[in-house]
């Protein structure tokens, strides 16, 4: 074999590393939240934040424009994935959820939402294999498009109104305080986590795994696709 065979095959295992796996998607992991950079950091865009996280860390990209959403395949828990953000605003989710499903023909029991809930405490998720849309409103316009609601989510608890007179849109707008960022990033990781683990093993081995109290500062998990 030349230098010039031992170059090329090279530059052959260098660009197979580099290009996506191939076959059809099987998943969609959504995470919700609105565009735009003043909606950024905002308790409502804990889905965003979790997706935006596992990029960073894994160097997986959601940069193009399709289904009226940000998107990027690659894979989750073995599988192909579609990642999507929606750019619809949060009220209109389920119209890019809508579209990407029929396209993919995939059922509802293969997309995972990942989406804020402020009836769990910073730092705790709560995987759920189905159900309602407990008054979220991006969960609500998926489940009007899809006319289903059997479909798993992944709920990133943003915490509870101060008191019961706050403005619920000024609350889940607001940003996190200094002392929630490593409970949310926190949050945000075990979130990608947990999505991998239902593709991998089904949403009631999420949730047993998930559901419960975070690991303390310091504790390990490990991250998807390891």
């Amino acid at each position: 074999m030349s230098i010039f065979d031992i170059f090329a095959k090279l530059e052959q295992e260098r660009t197979a590393k580099a290009a996506p796996a191939s076959g059809p998607i099987e998943w969609l992991v959504v995470g919700l939240g609105n565009p735009g950079s003043k909606y950024e950091g905002t308790r409502h865009n804990a889905g965003f934040r979790a997706l935006d996280a596992y990029c960073a860390k894994s160097g997986q990209r959601i940069d193009k424009m399709k289904f009226k959403a940000l998107v990027g395949e690659g894979t989750l828990g073995g599988a192909r994935v579609l990642f999507i953000k929606p750019q619809t605003f949060m009220n209109l989710s389920g119209e890019a959820v809508r579209d990407a499903a029929a396209f993919y023909h995939l059922d509802p029991a293969h997309i995972i939402v990942l989406s804020d809930d402020i009836s769990l405490p910073v730092g705790r998720i709560r995987v759920r294999a189905k159900g309602s849309a407990g008054g979220q409103n991006g969960l609500k316009n998926i489940i009007y498009h899809l006319h289903s609601d059997q479909f798993p989510r992944v709920k990133i608890g943003v915490g509870a109104k101060p008191h019961p007179d706050y403005d619920l849109a000024a609350w889940v707008l607001s940003r996190f305080g200094p002392d929630e960022q490593a409970a949310i990033d926190q949050a945000a990781a075990r979130a990608m986590q947990a999505a991998e683990e239902i593709i991998r093993s089904g949403p009631a081995s999420a949730a047993q795994l998930f559901n419960g109290a975070p690991p303390a500062a310091g504790g390990s998990s490990a991250a998807p696709g390891q």
